[in-house]
């Protein structure tokens, strides 16, 4: 059972999580069950590339949604083409970026992490106020810890946030926070979690996001996986509620709630709205709900 201010923390967190979606075939019309106003993040994933998501976004603009588009820095050729790309989102209105440094075998340009691209867009001028940058939990299959620590220490002079990598472990997810705290990581902390999906679908659209990400998440989940493949649907209730009674610890640090919906939008936004009710005006709850 939630305490009240647990129930409040997560359903007000819930109820402005950030929705992240993936440019693929058809996502047009699924974003339709995302309610104004809501923040969307859009993917850049080495399959697709930095054009098909300054495309959604262009085709998302006017909708009314707080758009938050994806760069790769693995995929930037140079400072050129940095500034072409920070150019089309100032033409849209866009003062959100989320930068990643990607998954992109071999670089395009001289751009290797996020940070070099942080660092080559404080010299330039444009019109981002938000900055948003990924943090591992679960640590990173082909970065040491160290140096994830380096890099994120470097990467808070220029973000206004992070956000942790899938896990499904709170006790992990929470260990890690601390750990950062204590190494002088101070960014707010959104903590990533799946939406709701028919597993077998989740599965499909996860080999979709590219292979470097495929794999981690196959490599880093496999008890996830073999559950994917029994009948029914994944819910993030019960690693939600796990979180919720810290949610409130000013020492840990976390901020609200991003959520992975792998473009099953119609089924994350019923559980979403579903589970901002019951928590807000104090309805039954529980992790099988």
């Amino acid at each position: 059972m939630l305490d009240e201010s647990a129930r409040r923390s997560l359903g007000n967190w819930l109820k402005g999580a950030c929705l992240e979606i993936i440019p693929l075939k058809g996502i047009e019309k699924k974003v339709d069950f995302i309610p104004t106003g809501a923040e969307v993040a859009i993917t850049c994933s080495p399959d697709k590339g930095i054009p098909a998501t300054l495309e959604l976004t262009r085709r998302l603009v006017g909708r009314g949604y707080e758009l938050i588009p994806h760069v790769a820095a693995r995929m930037v050729k140079d400072e050129r083409h940095l500034q072409d790309i920070l150019g089309q989102l100032a033409d849209l209105g866009i003062d959100r970026l989320f930068v990643i440094g990607g998954d992109a075998e071999q670089p395009a340009g001289r751009f290797d992490s996020s940070l070099q691209l942080l660092e080559a867009m404080a010299d330039l001028d444009h019109g981002i106020a938000r900055i948003g940058v990924g943090a591992y939990p679960e640590g990173h299959p082909l970065i040491d810890d160290s140096t994830l620590l380096r890099y994120l220490h470097g990467k808070q002079r220029f973000a206004s946030y992070m956000v942790t990598q899938m896990c499904f472990d709170p006790k992990m997810i929470v260990s890690w926070l601390r750990t950062m705290r204590t190494e002088g990581i101070e960014l707010p902390a959104y903590v990533g979690v799946p939406g709701v999906a028919d597993r077998m679908k989740l599965l499909r659209i996860a080999l979709k996001i590219g292979v470097g990400q495929s794999v981690r998440f196959l490599k880093s989940n496999l008890k996830l996986v073999g559950k994917m493949v029994t009948p029914g649907g994944y819910s993030p209730d019960e690693l939600l509620f796990n979180l919720a009674p810290l949610m409130v610890d000013e020492e840990i640090g976390m901020s609200g709630v991003h959520i992975y919906t792998f473009n099953q939008l119609q089924t994350t936004e019923a559980w979403r709205s579903k589970m901002v009710r019951n928590l807000l005006q104090g309805s039954p709850v529980n992790a099988s709900s």
